[in-house]
């Protein structure tokens, strides 16, 4: 989920609020807060706490609240995870560390680490293309012992290394790339933490209750429709595509912070174009 901002910068619980009750009325049964979606990178740790808090308030009894606490410093990380913890949140996730490049010991140890901080579930973030490194196979498959890492976040972008993931580590598996939903579905993925379903979520929801059923030609119907939506929204950084959906549609979203800067008209025509081939009226 984005994270609305007033028109000033400032966090805008309210409007996180309405959107976050938005989100979950048209079909998403949980959502992810301070995520790099959130624009987690800008907002203080003070804030992050209170967008979980007010998330938890206005969706909690219809919908898991997770909240990202992914650093590249594992007490930093720890931190975060405990405050999220008492804030109210049902889960957690946890990005590969970024820049910094450890190996995959390092990365063992920090997501162990994490992981014994609190109480809550964990689900993995494996975004190689952002982080610098991957979670290697071995390691997913190490890190799933622990009783309290349960779900994997793909973004790798490799279908032949998730299908052997899935199968040993026995996680949760959930689509980290719109582009690849589907085809993260047919070899075992549960789910999608999806940027996408800020604009398409009836059509997500019903192209995974279509593929769930067995009508995998249904599925790719709506995987086909949804083409231009999955291209249009990922043109540029897609927290950037997101608020400026969002804020067509007159929904919470509000400015973005530096470095991200708004669209431009003619980036703005072009996502009205992508949005209205697949289908999403503005």
């Amino acid at each position: 989920m984005v994270t609305p901002f007033a028109a000033d910068g400032a966090l805008d619980l309210d409007g996180a609020q309405r959107l976050a009750t938005h989100l979950v009325d048209t079909g998403n049964d949980g959502l992810i807060v301070n995520g790099t979606t959130g624009e987690s990178p800008t907002t203080s740790d003070a804030e992050k706490t209170e967008l979980v808090r007010a998330v938890v308030e206005a969706v909690g009894d219809r919908a898991h609240v997770v909240a990202g606490v992914g650093t590249n410093d594992t007490r930093h990380s720890i931190e975060l995870a405990r405050a999220a913890e008492k804030a109210g949140a049902h889960g957690l996730l946890t990005v590969t560390p970024y820049y910094n490049k450890p190996p995959q010991e390092g990365l063992y140890r920090h997501f162990t680490a994490i992981a014994d901080a609190t109480e809550l579930p964990v689900m993995l973030y494996d975004i190689p293309g952002r982080s610098g490194v991957p979670i290697n196979t071995e390691t997913i498959v190490a890190l799933a012992d622990h009783p309290r890492i349960v779900a994997n976040k793909d973004a790798k972008g490799d279908l032949g290394r998730a299908s052997w993931a899935i199968a040993r580590s026995g996680l949760a598996w959930y689509s980290g790339d719109d582009m690849l939903n589907l085809p993260l579905l047919s070899v075992g993925a549960v789910g999608f933490v999806s940027v996408v379903s800020h604009v398409v979520t009836p059509e997500l929801r019903a192209m995974l209750d279509a593929h769930l059923s067995g009508d995998v030609r249904k599925a790719t119907e709506i995987h086909q429709q949804l083409l231009p939506v999955f291209t249009g929204m990922f043109r540029t950084q897609g927290v950037i595509t997101t608020k400026a959906a969002l804020t067509l549609q007159g929904l919470p979203a509000g400015p973005l912070r530096l470095p991200l800067v708004e669209l431009s008209t003619e980036e703005t025509h072009q996502l009205k174009v992508d949005l209205a081939a697949g289908g999403v009226q503005l």
